[in-house]
């Protein structure tokens, strides 16, 4: 039996997945369970037998709820088998990002869905802007991106900028698009100030820590064609 243990991961469970109504009762909870344990390693290891002890149901009610979840494109299955065998060595439950068509998941062959020794369980709550990349499921990173993405005036460089601004959001939970907003529209008002000799940096450099540059508000060019900031 899973040693149940539980240490203080969020869950989130996004209005997809909450709204949906193809799912059974409670596998939109089961949904939350597997995103705090993907919080760890990006993905969730958890055996049947562990949300089953979880819920208080028989193993073959989670793998009902496992199914109809990925039917529906919220989370996708892997499984390896032992060298040689049909045996399950390790079975990988990952959060699907937002989008996928349904019936794309790996689906795990029938009676062979045991295995994977658990770590924790979690604390529900929802998610906000707030939360870092260390407790944000992928598809909210990327979502959040998105928008700060659209605001942003130059649109060169948008993968290396995607990269740098998940590295800035795991660093802390106070990390939050509430902040660089803020910080845009500082600098878009220091572009305006200066569009007849300053154009905007590629969004790959801003997104780089370039957004923490303090620009002086000043009408009167300094060094054409180049930025000039106060910041380090």
């Amino acid at each position: 039996m899973d040693k149940l243990e539980k240490p203080n991961y969020y869950a989130i469970i996004p209005a997809s997945v909450r709204y949906d109504n193809n799912l059974p009762s409670k596998a939109s909870l089961l949904y939350g369970e597997i995103t705090a344990l993907c919080n760890q390693k990006g993905y969730c290891w958890a055996s049947d037998s562990y949300f089953a002890n979880l819920y208080g149901v028989g193993k073959s009610t989670i793998q009902t709820w496992l199914k109809a979840l990925e039917d529906d494109g919220h989370i996708s299955r892997d499984v390896i088998y032992k060298e040689g065998t049909r045996e399950i060595e390790h079975r990988y439950i990952r959060i699907s990002v937002e989008g996928i068509p349904k019936n794309q998941g790996t689906p795990i062959p029938k009676n062979q869905r045991e295995n994977i020794t658990s770590i924790n369980t979690t604390v529900n709550t929802t998610s906000n802007k707030k939360n870092s990349a260390a407790v944000a499921a992928p598809s909210s990173i990327e979502s959040d991106f998105e928008e700060i993405w659209s605001a942003y005036p130059s649109k060169k460089g948008k993968k290396q900028a995607f990269n740098h601004y998940k590295a800035w959001r795991k660093k802390s939970a106070n990390h939050s698009n509430d902040y660089l907003f803020s910080q845009l529209k500082l600098y878009k008002r220091y572009i305006a100030q200066n569009k007849a000799w300053y154009h905007p940096m590629d969004g790959s450099k801003w997104f780089n820590g370039r957004f923490d540059d303090e620009y002086q508000e000043s009408t009167e060019p300094k060094h054409e064609g180049r930025e000039y900031w106060t910041g380090g």
